[in-house]
């Protein structure tokens, strides 16, 4: 429990427009200008900061500088004040009251799917009629500008909410949500059983298919895009005879520590829930090392 603190109004008003770009350069923090904002990343998500105020896009929440405190580094609002009082980073010229949102802008489409197709078969192991059944409905597209691979997610009547996008050159590794998408709609499949099963990522997501094949179009999956529930609660909120979950994160800490979080609240919600480890790092290490295996195999390595 916090130490009582009593702040005068003044002292409030001055930690909640701290400037937030001052206070995590203090902080080792590396912030990157971007137009009339800056940008964060934060374990892989991109936080946008303009003055005083920040916006998480993936998430869609944000506040001022004494909730930044409170969300990043876990402090009670009385620490939080305190925080931003004793760094003295200076007042946001100007402050603002509100955060930056963006408008969802999903990446062109490519009339065919050639690199993409090669990317997930050949240099991920997915299964080619997984990676069909995906493209069929939509799913997953290239995109026209840079070829990367994009995982679509489409909200209950059908409209592009979400786009996952992935390089696909052998030595790319960027990935990355496009600006606006909506994390409560991010990559998934709708089956008609009451099982589904939540990833960290798309590529793991269609890698753990590839390895449990048998009826796989029956259940359900989301890729979170992230460690975070927001596509699951929604799928269960959308399709409420989905009475089962799997999370299926990285054996990572992270990952693992994000999956018992989840479990604990889908109990509390009378959900049953159990959690799937892979043996690698993630379900795709797994994928690529059984063919890698199979190959050995057969030609007695």
């Amino acid at each position: 429990m916090s130490e009582y603190i009593l702040f005068t109004d003044e002292q409030r008003e001055q930690a909640r427009q701290t400037d937030l770009v001052a206070f995590l350069r203090q902080c080792g923090e590396v912030v990157k200008p971007s137009g009339s904002e800056h940008q964060w990343n934060n374990n892989g998500q991109k936080i946008t900061i303009r003055g005083n105020v920040w916006y998480n896009q993936y998430e869609q929440v944000g506040g001022d500088a004494i909730a930044f405190a409170q969300c990043f580094y876990n402090y009670p609002y009385p620490d939080a004040v305190k925080l931003m009082l004793a760094m003295n980073c200076g007042i946001a010229n100007p402050s603002y009251t509100t955060y930056p949102k963006e408008e969802f802008s999903p990446p062109a489409r490519l009339d065919n799917m050639r690199r993409v197709y090669a990317y997930l078969i050949q240099q991920r192991g997915i299964d080619k009629d997984v990676v069909d059944a995906f493209a069929y409905r939509k799913l997953i597209y290239e995109s026209a500008r840079y070829h990367n691979a994009v995982f679509a997610g489409y909200d209950k009547s059908g409209n592009l909410r979400h786009a996952h996008k992935r390089g696909t050159g052998s030595e790319s590794t960027y990935k990355g949500n496009a600006t606006g998408s909506v994390p409560e709609y991010s990559f998934h499949w709708v089956g008609a059983d009451d099982t589904l099963f939540l990833f960290e990522a798309p590529v793991d997501m269609l890698s753990f298919i590839t390895l449990n094949k048998a009826g796989w179009r029956n259940h359900s999956y989301a890729a979170a895009c992230s460690v975070s529930d927001k596509v699951l609660w929604q799928c269960l909120k959308d399709y409420p005879y989905i009475k089962q979950v799997f999370v299926c994160f990285d054996s990572d800490t992270a990952g693992q520590e994000a999956a018992t979080k989840i479990q604990k609240k889908l109990q509390k919600s009378n959900i049953h829930c159990k959690i799937l480890v892979p043996i690698e790092k993630d379900w795709n290490e797994d994928l690529l090392y059984r063919r890698e295996e199979k190959f050995c195999q057969g030609k007695q390595c």
